[in-house]
């Protein structure tokens, strides 16, 4: 049975362990009739030409993996951001681990989706914000159809969280091969701030699968710093889709850092929705083997005097593919506005490949837009001139190529993560370069 009508037949056994006299059910029923119109994501689709599924989609993936393990802290201590005190919402295979998580409702809410689903108090929040920017494609129809575990976020007005949020979602591998969709809502009020932490670890080299979708709302003068560490292992791939709403003066920021897995494709898209607005959206890809990583981005300008920043950089080994596909629309309404977007990679190897297609259609006439593309390799007088002073090739080069991505890390805000990303980036070099990490 193919994967499309596996998902669709099972669809029965769902309902039957969720609560089926819901508005959220009919939103997920519509779902499912969209996606089995759709489909999976072919490239047929311009906006898919250069990333196939077709390699993933053959598995015969375990739908509801019904594993009860206990996974100690020890086993899975490295792939948080420990050297922090943080909150802490956990799954394993897309179960809710009470044990690895630290949640609260002590002035906000940090807590689980199925949870707000199912309790009165939540409910305002959920008709309000639940599945309302999501744009109902192919994969995000998918998740909606399924939706039903995830972390739940909720800011209130002027509340500043001292401390990070980490959302980790753990695949034991039990199941040869796994698929989870995890659903994430993240609501910051007026004047309130957040930083938060997202990843997806496979504990094994089974076949894993995983559809994300992540909801985010920027409310008025409020601030959402999003860092999301993908270093999974060389047979999980990701779907990661993620809609950000942002009223007026707000400032949100997404950083992605894209070393690990075997297809990687981040959907990642701004909806300004008053003035005075920042949006940042920057990443790091280095990749090797036959690894696959696609950023597709979109920053849709709606009102005046906005601004947007977009700094990717790719760094691609053996036969590695990349593809940035960066758009940038501004209405006629957005004057003044300030876009900015680069994307800039480096092919460490002849049979390395990047598709680049950085796009703006601009409806103003009184804005400051720019997007510039490029695509080389290492500079030859420069690791020269390293090698003339002593250092060898192979380190020169890794000095190199962390010069070139530090523009994106300058931006990171939270001390340990940069810390992590640097060590992340010495070890995918195969180096130590000297830094202190």
């Amino acid at each position: 049975m193919e994967l499309k009508e596996k998902l669709i037949s099972s669809y029965v056994a769902f309902e039957n362990g969720i609560n089926i006299n819901s508005d959220i059910h009919d939103i997920r029923t519509k779902a499912l009739q969209n996606f089995e119109d759709l489909g999976f994501p072919s490239k047929k689709l311009e906006a898919w030409k250069y990333t196939s599924l077709n390699s993933v989609l053959k598995e015969d993936y375990s739908l509801f993996p019904d594993n009860d393990i206990a996974i100690e802290l020890a086993d899975v201590k490295k792939y948080f951001i420990h050297e922090i005190d943080s909150y802490a919402v956990v799954f394993i295979d897309g179960k809710y681990s009470s044990f690895l998580s630290n949640t609260t409702h002590d002035g906000m809410d940090i807590c689980l989706l199925s949870a707000a689903f199912t309790k009165s108090k939540y409910k305002p929040i959920i008709e309000n914000y639940f599945n309302k920017i999501a744009k109902q494609d192919n994969l995000t129809s998918l998740n909606t159809a399924f939706a039903n575990e995830g972390a739940f976020i909720h800011i209130p007005r002027g509340v500043e969280v001292e401390k990070p949020i980490q959302i980790i979602n753990f695949t034991t591998g039990k199941e040869n091969a796994t698929m989870l969709q995890p659903r994430n809502l993240v609501v910051v009020e007026n004047n309130a701030h957040v930083q938060i932490i997202e990843r997806h670890q496979s504990l094994t080299d089974n076949a894993v699968l995983t559809n994300s979708v992540t909801e985010i709302y920027t409310d008025v003068h409020a601030t959402v710093d999003y860092y999301k560490i993908q270093n999974d292992n060389i047979n999980a791939s990701l779907v990661d889709n993620t809609y950000i709403e942002q009223q007026k003066e707000s400032v949100c920021s997404v950083h992605t850092f894209s070393f690990g897995g075997n297809i990687t494709r981040n959907n990642l898209n701004f909806y300004q929705k008053g003035e005075r607005i920042d949006s940042i959206l920057k990443g790091i890809t280095i990749i090797e083997g036959k690894q696959h990583v696609d950023h597709h981005t979109l920053v849709h300008h709606i009102e005046p005097n906005c601004e947007s920043h977009q700094d990717y950089k790719g760094i691609f080994g053996e036969r590695s593919t990349g593809v940035f596909n960066g758009k940038v629309v501004v209405e006629k309404e957005a004057q003044k506005t300030n876009a900015y977007q680069q994307n800039n990679n480096v092919l460490i190897s002849d049979k390395a490949t990047i598709n680049a297609k950085p796009q703006l259609e601009i409806f103003a006439d009184d804005v400051k837009c720019s997007h510039g593309c490029t695509i080389g390799q290492l500079d030859d007088q420069a690791l020269f001139y390293m090698q003339q002073r002593g250092i060898p090739k192979k380190e020169a080069q890794a000095l190199l190529m962390y010069a070139f991505a530090n523009t994106v890390l300058e931006s990171v805000k939270i001390p340990e993560v940069k810390k992590r990303i640097n060590k992340l980036i010495a070890n995918k070099l195969g180096v130590n370069i000297g830094f202190d990490l």
